[in-house]
């Protein structure tokens, strides 16, 4: 299973429709992970033109955004890996800790919110942020996540370039 993993797409005021360097990761998809931030719930009808998408909610996101369907908090099962989503996962210190506590049947947390990228392991449990495809903040290049997922296995996850 391939499954792309966008954070903080923050739309209209930086996703004013999907770069193109996402969309030629979209492509191929099975599964679209968005953790938080989409501000406008056309953003996940775009991505769901690609592959089924499962998102949660950000710190700017409205009730626009959970009537489309994001709840707060997400667990699900990828190819039969342990899944679980939130948009802010806390200070750096005690990340992996705090995400095992809070999902302690997760194999993998995705996240977003500080719009840096991060692929951590520790405490039993594997946190991965993608960054912002569109809002790089201080980081050199927007980024997104790409994961290969086969019978409970996380194959590859990694982070990659899209501007």
């Amino acid at each position: 299973m391939r499954v792309v993993v966008l954070s903080d797409t923050h739309a209209p005021r930086r996703w004013k429709g999907c770069p193109p360097r996402v969309a030629e990761h979209l492509r191929g998809a099975d599964a679209i992970l968005h953790a938080g931030d989409v501000c406008v719930p056309g953003v996940l009808d775009e991505l769901a033109a690609h592959a089924p998408v499962h998102a949660v909610l950000g710190n700017n996101d409205g009730p626009d955004v959970a009537a489309w369907g994001a709840p707060e908090t997400l667990e699900l099962d990828l190819a039969g890996l342990p899944v679980a989503m939130i948009h802010d996962s806390g200070q750096a210190r005690g990340r992996t800790a705090r995400m095992r506590r809070r999902f302690p049947g997760a194999a993998l947390v995705v996240f977003g919110h500080s719009h840096i990228p991060l692929d951590e392991t520790g405490d039993g449990v594997r946190v991965f942020n993608p960054g912002s495809p569109t809002d790089r903040r201080r980081q050199p290049h927007g980024t997104i996540g790409l994961l290969d997922i086969e019978d409970g296995v996380l194959l590859r996850a990694e982070i990659v370039p899209v501007t």
